[in-house]
């Protein structure tokens, strides 16, 4: 019996992406099929970073294929492909910048800048070049969680490098500060800073840049939906019905302005006594998943109130770095992961697809 390509597609459509749930010929992830007598070789291409699924995904497909009659050698290469994605009408993409995620709460204190750093490490992690703007004027956290001090440096006096550490390109109005100074600025300067550091950062070919976002639905979110290119928001709350309340409202904004909520992460979901392991719900339970399901959103996951998440960000290495193969590790870089494919599920960007017409008078 002849192998052919349809052998290879049938065996192929029985192979589930785990991420996305989708068989790898539905969602056309399954690429250059070869063969060479009876060995068989193919390219498996993600549209999201999922460095740490590769294998899985690998051993899958060899699978699927040798237990087709008259197979020898399988070759199966697995790799990410990230692409810009669409953003609000009438606003351009950044340069250097596929996709750009707003992370935002209605409420402050509920571990939103806490995600936002963890969110883009568990991206990295995956594989992705990956950004963090503090968007957080009056109150940027970015600099301390990312264990960075010292000043951006400029070349041409006019615009400036990202901060680095942990793999992430960084930029904040904390790097510019001291950081006992406080910023008694009207809303009018916020929002041309916030500018400033989004266009005057040389980001450098980010597949994400993340946006940590002040709480409230004020000015800051205003500039972002009206002259910022975002690709979609996470909201971050607890599962105490104060903190929803204020969600639910940052969530009706982001949809007021035509920004694709990506989903809702649930801080604090549960208390684990550091001494006997003892799990509690402390501001009550499942108050994420009802305004998820309340809104039609994704619930992309819940963690634990615990000292060492908070230990480890105030410390300059926040979880994903700190203790990358921990069970909380884990919850973030199923999160990225849950994100990045909702991205992927966007329409792309097609603007670079279209010709510029210029007018000329002749």
């Amino acid at each position: 019996m002849t192998l052919t390509v349809d052998d290879i597609k049938n065996a192929l459509s029985q192979v589930m992406d785990p991420n996305t749930q989708l068989d790898l010929i539905r969602s056309k992830s399954a690429k250059n099929i070869t063969f060479d007598g009876a060995d068989v070789s193919l390219d498996v291409e993600l549209g999201y970073p999922a460095k740490s699924q590769f294998e899985l995904i690998r051993k899958s497909v060899i699978a699927a294929i040798r237990a087709l009659p008259g197979v020898g050698n399988v070759s199966v290469n697995v790799s990410s492909k990230i692409v810009a994605h669409a953003v609000q009408r009438g606003i351009k993409l950044m340069p250097n910048v596929k996709n750009i995620i707003a992370v935002a709460s209605g409420k402050g204190g509920v571990g939103k800048s806490t995600t936002a750093v963890n969110l883009a490490l568990a991206l990295a992690a995956e594989g992705a070049a990956v950004g963090i703007l503090d968007a957080d004027i009056y109150g940027p956290s970015q600099p301390m969680m990312m264990g960075i001090h010292g000043r951006p440096e400029t070349v041409d006096g006019k615009t400036m490098e990202p901060m680095e550490n942990h793999g992430l390109q960084v930029s904040s109005i904390g790097f510019m500060i001291d950081p006992d100074e406080p910023m008694v600025w009207r809303g009018p300067i916020v929002t041309q800073a916030l500018q400033q550091l989004l266009e005057q950062t040389n980001w450098r070919d980010l597949d994400y840049l993340i946006v940590d976002m002040p709480p409230g639905t004020g000015d800051v979110q205003l500039t972002l939906s009206q002259k910022v290119p975002v690709t979609g928001a996470v909201i971050v709350t607890t599962p105490q019905d104060i903190a929803l309340l204020d969600a639910r409202k940052g969530l009706k904004m982001f949809e007021k302005v035509s920004i694709p909520i990506l989903g809702i992460v649930e801080n604090m979901s549960t208390h684990i006594c550091s001494n006997c392991g003892h799990a509690e719900a402390i501001f009550g339970e499942g108050g994420g998943q009802k305004m998820c399901a309340d809104y039609g959103v994704d619930f992309l996951g819940g963690l634990p109130l615990t000292m060492a998440i908070r230990e480890q960000a105030d410390s300059g290495k926040p979880t994903v770095v700190a203790d990358p193969d921990g069970q909380i590790a884990a919850i973030y870089r199923e999160i990225a992961r849950k994100v990045a494919v909702k991205v992927a599920e966007k329409a792309k960007d097609m603007t670079s697809k279209f010709p510029s017409i210029t007018i000329q008078h002749t």
